[in-house]
């Protein structure tokens, strides 16, 4: 029997959940976020190209040629040559003809390897949306949870992927500079949005895992994490000061608010949601990120 090969664990994005998964890469290059602990048990390594292909075949006589979108793991599969992925690409479009998108992770320090003619004639075979974790626009917290790239090199990785004419969906992750710095996080983080106008943001709010650095940062006091009423003002933040166009998701259970809406048309509506949820009881948001620790988040 055809069957899919998974070095587990296997993660992808929940907007990636009705994607067909084939994993290109074993665990993640930088494996190093202070807050990460998904590959802490792979070591890193790329797949063999005629194990990729393989799968491909493998996913067409599964799920036949109707399959519409395809998510490359694991971590950062961008950092493959720019020919094994062509090579990728112009495959999964002769097997799956109605296929969408082609996705991956990709961080900007192996962003900024490809050059932005590369970049093109990726999103011309097929690679059509980017997955990027942002985090935070504050340099000392991106320092802290050890990003691997500056503000700068992720404006920089950011506009070339929205150049390349891919849809870039940029992550940031609320509450990770704790209440210490949440002004300077969020302004950061908008600075960075206003800058690069990704296709979608995608707000996350920290919870930490055991076993990391950041865990273990916060277990000493040294990180105090938001409760909903923080949170929100730090969401509020980031909403007031961005500007240019772009579409903000909360499309997380880690959320204590589904804040969602375009920039700027809905910039106003989204603000007065929050306003309003900033005065509801305690027990209509969820439990406190403490209480979560253990969920996988």
């Amino acid at each position: 029997m055809s069957v899919l090969h998974y070095d587990q664990p296997l993660y992808r994005p929940p907007s990636e959940a009705d994607s067909l998964i084939i994993q290109a890469v074993i665990g993640c290059p930088h494996n190093a976020c202070t807050f990460c602990d998904m590959y802490k048990s792979k070591t890193f390594r790329a797949r063999p190209q005629r194990e990729i292909l393989a799968d491909l075949e493998t996913g067409r006589r599964l799920y036949g040629e109707g399959v519409r979108s395809l998510f490359l793991a694991d971590g950062n599969a961008i950092v493959l040559s720019s020919r094994r992925l062509e090579e990728i690409c112009r495959r999964a479009g002769e097997l799956f003809p109605r296929l969408d998108r082609i996705t991956t992770y990709g961080s900007a320090k192996y962003v900024m390897a490809k050059t932005l003619p590369e970049l093109r004639r990726l999103r011309e075979v097929g690679l059509s949306r980017m997955h990027m974790g942002l985090e935070s626009g504050d340099p000392v917290t991106l320092r802290d949870i050890a990003k691997g790239a500056t503000v700068e090199q992720i404006v920089e990785a950011g506009r070339r992927v929205v150049a390349a004419g891919m849809e870039l969906s940029l992550y940031i992750m609320v509450g990770v500079a704790g209440t210490e710095r949440w002004r300077e996080h969020a302004l950061g983080s908008a600075a960075v949005v206003s800058q690069v106008e990704p296709r979608f943001v995608r707000l996350r709010t920290f919870v930490p895992r055991r076993d990391t650095e950041l865990f273990d940062r916060w277990r000493r006091g040294g990180l105090i994490l938001p409760d909903p009423y923080q949170a929100l003002a730090e969401v509020r933040l980031l909403v007031e000061k961005i500007t240019g166009r772009t579409e903000l998701l909360s499309d997380h259970m880690s959320n204590f608010l589904d804040v969602r809406g375009r920039f700027p048309e809905d910039r106003q509506s989204m603000l007065g949601f929050i306003d309003t949820a900033s005065r509801w009881p305690r027990d209509r948001f969820r439990p406190d990120t403490a209480e979560w620790i253990d969920l996988g988040l």
